[in-house]
């Protein structure tokens, strides 16, 4: 049997990415008899602004994570914050959460979930005829998949624009479900234009949180300190994301970020009030767990750290100059981040995703001979986005 080219193309970048992706299941939870051992090591806690909630300093980005044994044995450990959101997996990531916590003391823990709106393709606004009722519609659903009557924090997902900080249909919606109880607080997320975008929540003094990537690779890194520090002032919230700046360098995709070090450097920041580490091991649960205990960067970490000046990251930090250089109009940044799920995370469903959010069904990389786009970080965008557009092949049933 003559096998095509693109089919080899296709088994060969799913061997890559997916090593190890499913040996999660196998692992067995933290028995009951050392949980209290595990409770009585010496954490560090921060109060997450002005909602007054004592959080560690890590909590739990449950995205990437698909065993429920790994998230009881973090709750079991001290982690009290699980963050995830409505489209995580297609929506089995709250479930999953559901089940680990349908037998546990409501006040043992705390949800953060997050809901994803479409943009305009051309703009990357929320569209001028959003709906309230299709944003409610969607917490509805996380709630249900959740078994919860309400959540601690709700945030829109992933706002790309400062100008969408404010908009009508989906703020007034929150402000309504916290009104109601559904939700004790409200947020946003973002990945992009973070200095503006903090400060136009700061200034609004609707929001009660924000979860911000922030991490030892971003160039504009002042820019967001200083923001934040305007913003904790006047009792805003702060959780981080996105700390160990895509989990592996691009040589040959084979040298990893010390997450170690990456994560302490980014909690050594005290407007940090907590880091969502998106472990999926117990042994990445254990490195996080002792990052919770002493922020102290061994001199070890800190040349890991500077020696990273001389690797090119999978962190893209989606600023966009690379777009109007583009002559098919591709979202490079939502490509880039992508890849980064795909390479970095060896997460092919929250790649695909990401290109569904995105609205890209073709990349176009494949007709062009040559690319016009220069990276600020350096990347090769048209190398990547080749390696990306197998995922296009990958059927959806394969990552359900």
């Amino acid at each position: 049997m003559k096998i095509l080219k693109k089919d080899v193309s296709r088994r060969q970048f799913l061997k890559e990415v997916t090593t190890g992706l499913f040996d999660l299941t196998i692992i067995p939870s933290v028995s009951r008899d050392s949980q209290s051992k595990l409770k009585d090591r010496p954490f560090i806690y921060r109060t997450l602004g002005k909602t007054g909630l004592k959080l560690p300093i890590v909590s739990m980005g449950v995205m990437n994570a698909n065993n429920p044994n790994l998230v009881s044995a973090a709750l079991d450990a001290g982690i009290i914050l699980l963050d995830t959101a409505w489209y995580y997996q297609n929506g089995r990531n709250e479930e999953m959460i559901g089940e680990v916590i349908k037998d546990r003391p409501r006040n043992s823990y705390v949800i953060s979930t997050k809901i994803f709106e479409p943009r305009d393709r051309i703009t990357d606004r929320f569209p001028a005829n959003a709906k309230s009722d299709t944003f409610v519609a969607k917490f509805e659903t996380s709630l249900r998949r959740l078994g919860l009557d309400y959540v601690d924090l709700l945030s829109i997902h992933n706002i790309y624009k400062p100008e969408d900080v404010l908009f009508e249909p989906y703020l007034n919606a929150m402000l309504k479900l916290k009104k109601e109880g559904k939700t004790r607080f409200i947020g946003l997320s973002t990945h992009q234009n973070e200095p503006a975008i903090i400060r136009e929540a700061r200034v609004s003094k609707k929001y009660d949180v924000i979860l911000t990537a922030y991490n030892f690779r971003q160039a504009h890194r002042k820019e967001i300190e200083g923001e934040m520090e305007l913003a904790v002032k006047e009792g805003m919230g702060f959780v981080g994301m996105k700390a160990i700046a895509g989990s592996v360098y691009n040589i040959g995709r084979k040298v990893h970020v010390n997450a170690k070090a990456a994560l302490k450097w980014a909690l050594q920041n005290e407007n940090i009030h907590t880091n969502i580490a998106g472990f999926t091991t117990f042994d990445q649960m254990e490195t996080a767990l002792s990052v919770m205990e002493n922020l102290k960067l061994t001199p070890e970490e800190e040349a890991d750290l500077e020696g990273s000046k001389h690797y090119s990251s999978l962190y893209c930090q989606q600023c966009e100059v690379c777009r109007s250089q583009c002559h098919a109009g591709l979202d490079i940044p939502t490509l880039m981040r992508s890849y980064m799920y795909a390479y970095g995370y060896k997460n092919l469903q929250a790649a695909k995703e990401a290109l569904n959010q995105g609205q890209i069904s073709r990349i176009a990389c494949i007709d062009c001979d040559s690319c016009n786009v220069r990276c600020a970080m350096g990347f090769d965008v048209r190398e990547r986005a080749l390696s990306l557009s197998k995922i296009q092949d990958v059927p959806e049933s394969f990552l359900v």
